[in-house]
């Protein structure tokens, strides 16, 4: 590995690696600790009510825009290749569609469960309402580690999912999306299986493979959106343009490697990445295409020879400009806001800062840009692929490219409008659009 090129930040990272690597028991205990502190359900109500105190929304009406609509738990048995039966808890949460139809991914993980599930289906209906596109909030997962099936049997429990959850799904009602460990390969799955009951349905899911009634565009939105997101702050703040710019990302997953490569393309320097297993950096900038070319290849991003390799733990604390967490959520909290060496955290997962994290942010004068708004960009071409297969027309992916540009910034000049005139931070100003949204709908359409 080259040496060099990153001295500077191996020096000041290595030799805290022991006290960083604590034993997969003591991280266990602390997720337990943050859990038992605040649910993931109630950070997001802390930010929302936030803002509804700005707003000075009586009561009774905070109390119907918290609530979600609908929360519906199944258990899904499978018959494993060994001849074994294993059962799995799944989870849609319904929140919102006051604005349109209910619209949020389907994750698979092993720590999925209810509240993270109802946490991130309020997400989804600020988030849709902030970028101004017709859709409600929901969200959806599997108690799963996939991989620990075979291929076989995760089609099998992908089609379990959709015929339990069947009755409240429909292109006009509920329109499933990737998420965590879900994509393209799985919204096929699922436009296959509930076709077979519905008929040609190919608006009851978004993310599909382009040659299925995808959307040219929808791999790369997210990343796209997020640096469409930055570019936009950078402007508001006269810090001038993304060219030169260091970048720290934290998850190099679809988000995260697109968003590496678009900053790469714009002249940006990604300065270290990382990863569930590893980290590495380069303090003169990674060379972002050899390192996705190097992961395509099945290697591990630690041993890309292109930078040195730094505890993935500690990526958050690399000096940069803009900071990216793009993987799970809470990593940012009370423990380690006051060690983070950046000017600007942009949200591009979902709900990456604590409360307790923020107000530290907020205290040092460290700008964040809300993950409402920040990673917006899947779900906004999510919807442009829902239009295209209403049409059964496709656009080319420069159109899809400049409506999502377009979308952004709109949705960027709202935000920054309510944060200069009122002089609220950018999160509670994207909650408050969001909820006056939201709100209007719900008090137009009437109660009855």
């Amino acid at each position: 590995m080259k040496q060099m090129a990153s001295a500077g930040i191996a020096q000041q990272l290595l030799p805290a690696a022991g006290a960083l690597l604590p034993g997969l028991g003591a991280v266990a205990s602390q997720l337990q600790a943050r859990r038992t502190k605040m649910s993931h359900s109630e950070a997001t109500n802390t930010f929302i009510l936030e803002a509804l105190e700005h707003l000075e929304y009586p009561k009774r009406l905070r109390k119907l825009l918290l609530t979600p609509e609908r929360e519906v738990a199944v258990e899904l048995a499978l018959l494993r290749d060994n001849g074994e039966v294993a059962t799995f808890n799944a989870y849609r949460v319904q929140h919102d569609n006051s604005r349109g139809p209910y619209k949020g991914g389907l994750r698979f993980h092993p720590q999925v469960d209810i509240d993270d599930v109802r946490s991130l289906a309020s997400l989804m209906t600020w988030k849709t309402a902030v970028m101004d596109i017709p859709f409600g909030g929901a969200k959806g997962g599997v108690t799963v580690d996939p991989n620990e099936l075979s291929e076989r049997e995760l089609e099998i429990l992908t089609r379990k999912l959709v015929q339990a959850l069947r009755p409240i799904l429909g292109t006009y009602e509920d329109i499933p999306a990737p998420d965590m460990n879900t994509g393209a390969r799985e919204m096929a799955w699922i436009f296959d299986e509930y076709t077979k009951f519905a008929g040609f349905s190919p608006g009851i899911v978004t993310g599909k493979p382009v040659w299925l009634h995808g959307s040219l565009g929808r791999e790369a939105a997210t990343g796209r959106g997020t640096v469409f997101a930055i570019r936009e702050l950078l402007a508001a703040q006269g810090l001038g343009e993304i060219k030169n710019k260091s970048f720290v990302i934290q998850g190099f997953g679809n988000v995260g490697s697109w968003a590496a490569q678009i900053l790469y393309e714009m002249g940006g320097r990604v300065v270290a990445v990382s990863d569930a297993f590893g980290a590495v950096a380069n303090e003169h900038g990674l060379q972002i295409p050899e390192l996705r070319a190097h992961i395509a290849d099945r290697h591990s991003l630690a041993s890309f020879a292109g930078g040195v390799v730094i505890p993935k733990e500690s990526v958050l604390t690399v000096p940069c400009d803009v900071l990216i967490p793009a993987a799970i959520g809470g990593v940012i909290d009370e423990d380690n806001a006051r060690d983070l060496q950046c000017k600007i955290v942009a949200e591009a997962a979902n709900g990456p800062t604590t409360p307790e994290g923020d107000a530290i942010l907020r205290e040092r004068g460290i700008t964040v840009l809300p993950d409402i708004f920040t990673n917006g960009g899947g779900v906004t071409v999510s919807f442009f692929e829902w239009v295209q297969n209403l049409q059964n027309f496709k656009w080319s992916e420069d159109e899809v490219n400049a409506k999502l540009d377009r979308v952004m910034r709109e949705a960027f000049e709202a935000i920054w409008e309510l944060h200069t005139e009122d002089k609220i931070p950018l999160r509670t100003a994207a909650f408050v659009k969001a909820l006056q949204r939201v709100t209007r709908a719900r008090v137009h359409r009437g109660f009855d």
